[in-house]
């Protein structure tokens, strides 16, 4: 890897030397940051990248003391590490879903893709504009298009930039965002009054994910199967809080695990990734993810804009 002026050099997997919009903090170059700056000028026809990729993914490294994992949301108050783990890179090859979305379901692979969604104007620069307008239009996306479901409580969201400086930007670590203990908390900390009840049937916890300026062409989602992960590549990871304990899940490398993607995602379209399923049993009851690095994302390509809405869905 090489810094050329404003631009990020990076080997790809035929040993090209090709350009991309890197994912690094300011800080990492001090004041010779090689952000490419967003065109002055009107973007050439779009070429998105499709079709299978390799890619780098970064998976568990267990603690090198022997103790359980841990991560904070927030900075540590009493000057702790925010993590006491690490990474491991691996290569992985990433299927492209367009053009055979049908064949992929939330009871089989735990994800699932749905076009032509009609959307109101929203500023998703104001989180409270997205509570009274976007909120509502995913609750009646997962009521209309999910068997079963009858109530649908949203718990939080979170809008996601690879531009420099943003506040969020994609994670490139395969996660799970919950885990067989911290489905229920999540009811009995956002569903209170109705925990008991709502527990004896089925609960999800789905996310709700679409772009914001697609096409996407950097920093796209790729996605485990379930039907592809075992349970002991799943680790709990304690999810510290300054108020609360949750639990994650890190995710082991295993190259039975089959990854996936969806080419050029557009701003009318959704992803539906379970995180949570009572229904799933002794198996995983989430779906490992993450973004990825794709070598073929073209220089002049937009920072990608997201936003992922958390779900509670019970029947």
């Amino acid at each position: 890897m090489s810094v050329d002026g404003r631009r990020l050099s990076i080997q790809n997997h035929a040993n090209q030397s090709i350009f991309v919009q890197p994912f690094i903090s300011p800080v990492d170059y001090g004041d010779q940051v090689p952000w490419i700056l967003p065109p002055t000028h009107m973007e050439p026809s779009l070429v998105v990248p499709r079709g299978p990729v390799a890619t780098d993914l970064l998976f568990y490294q267990a603690p090198k003391d022997g103790s359980a994992p841990y991560d904070y949301v927030d900075k540590p108050l009493d000057g702790d590490v925010p993590k006491n783990f690490g990474e491991e890179t691996q290569t992985v090859e990433v299927q492209d879903i367009r053009g055979v979305e049908t064949h992929f379901d939330l009871e089989k692979d735990g994800f699932q893709a749905t076009s032509g969604i009609v959307s109101r104007d929203t500023d998703f620069t104001n989180d409270e504009e997205i509570k009274t307008t976007y909120y509502r239009e995913v609750e009646q996306l997962i009521l209309q298009q999910i068997p079963g479901s009858f109530k649908v409580t949203i718990f939080d969201h979170t809008i996601r930039r690879s531009s420099p400086g943003a506040a969020r930007g994609p994670v490139t670590t395969v996660h799970v965002d919950q885990t067989a203990r911290s489905g229920p908390w999540r009811v009995q900390l956002h569903d209170p009054q109705q925990a008991e009840e709502l527990l004896k049937g089925r609960v999800r916890i789905i996310n709700v994910w679409r772009p914001l300026n697609g096409p996407v062409c950097g920093f796209p989602l790729a996605i485990a199967s379930m039907n592809t992960v075992s349970l002991e590549d799943l680790v709990p990871v304690e999810h510290r809080y300054h108020d609360r304990i949750g639990e994650t899940a890190a995710v082991k490398y295993n190259a039975i695990q089959q990854y996936y993607y969806w080419s050029g995602m557009t701003n009318d379209e959704r992803l539906f990734i379970k995180c949570y399923d009572s229904n799933d049993g002794e198996g995983p009851q989430g779906v490992p993810h993450a973004a990825f690095v794709d070598s073929r994302t073209p220089l002049w390509a937009r920072y990608r804009e997201s936003i992922e809405v958390r779900t509670l869905v019970y029947g």
